[in-house]
């Protein structure tokens, strides 16, 4: 491995409570795969040569098992724990919490192990070939500290057909780059067009919108960033232990305010991910068709 890190983030301390369980681990592939295996992969043939795992330690070892054992020799490889209310140095605000801070906080957490840029995916989307190359691209030509990146996808290809769905709807410019993210939930098809509800109405959504599915390239810099909207956010919901602490928000908020920008890297590639358990038959279909194709090996490792 060179000495120069190109680093990947993966998210994998989420609850699942839609799922009904840990899908991270869940058992996808032709031969007993991860969807996290099939990013791990695609990521390392891209070039990227550290991967930092967010968890929650009481997985630790099944983990490690089951998932970076397979891939030591061939990145650097470190396991972060998040729990419910991992502390953030400077942040000394105590709130009775039943489930962790959100993705922001959670890439806060990893802060002391990344010190390059890095990609930030989470760990039960399949993203495809073609992102984590783009990601790469990007880190290693184009990110700086007032320039960072976000993959993303058609919003008709990122669908579930099992329920709805929520997606951060991006809205680019003419050079591509990000001015706002709007976050659209209860996303669904029906009768052929795509709708979101708002205040109990349904709102149809151009179905070739471009959406974040939590890909994201950033310079190290975000995590001043972070820390900085984080103290703040803290702060301001003391009194609201449900409210989470999204990437987005700190992202727009760059935007808004013509600190950094965001380029966004169109992905056509299907996204697909177990939402629900109903969605994991067709992502299994999925994943023998790309292993005919010849897109993936089987066994994967």
């Amino acid at each position: 491995m060179s000495e120069s890190k190109t680093t990947l983030l993966v998210l994998a301390a989420g609850m699942g409570s839609r799922y009904g369980g840990l899908k991270q681990l869940d058992e996808v592939g032709p031969n007993g795969e991860t969807i996290i295996d099939y990013s791990l992969y695609d990521a390392i043939n891209a070039g990227f040569n550290k991967v930092v795992f967010i968890i929650r330690e009481e997985f630790h070892q099944e983990f490690k098992e089951k998932i970076s054992s397979k891939i030591e020799n061939k990145a650097a490889v470190h396991h972060v724990f998040q729990a419910i209310n991992t502390p953030i140095e400077g942040v000394n605000v105590d709130i009775d919490r039943l489930k962790p801070w959100g993705t922001g906080h959670a890439v806060l957490v990893a802060k002391d192990v990344i010190n390059e840029p890095f990609a930030v995916i989470n760990a039960d989307d399949y993203y495809g070939v073609d992102a984590f190359k783009k990601a790469y691209d990007f880190l290693n030509n184009k990110a700086s500290s007032t320039h960072h990146g976000i993959v993303g996808y058609v919003l008709k290809n990122t669908l579930s057909d099992n329920g709805h769905v929520s997606r951060g709807v991006c809205e680019v410019n003419s050079k591509n780059m990000l001015t706002s993210i709007n976050e659209r939930t209860k996303v669904e098809r029906e009768n052929g067009k795509v709708y979101y509800e708002k205040d109990g109405d349904k709102i149809e959504l151009n179905e070739d919108s471009v959406v974040s599915m939590n890909f994201w390239a950033f310079h190290q810099s975000i995590f001043e960033h972070l820390h900085s909207g984080f103290k703040l956010f803290a702060i301001q919901n003391q009194d609201n232990p449900k409210a989470e602490y999204f990437i987005p928000l700190v992202a727009e908020a760059l935007v808004k305010s013509d600190v950094a920008k965001f380029e966004v890297m169109t992905c056509n590639d299907k996204w697909f991910g177990v939402t629900y358990k109903e969605d994991k038959p067709d992502v299994q279909a999925e994943l023998v068709e790309m292993v005919e194709k010849g897109i993936y090996p089987s066994p994967l490792w």
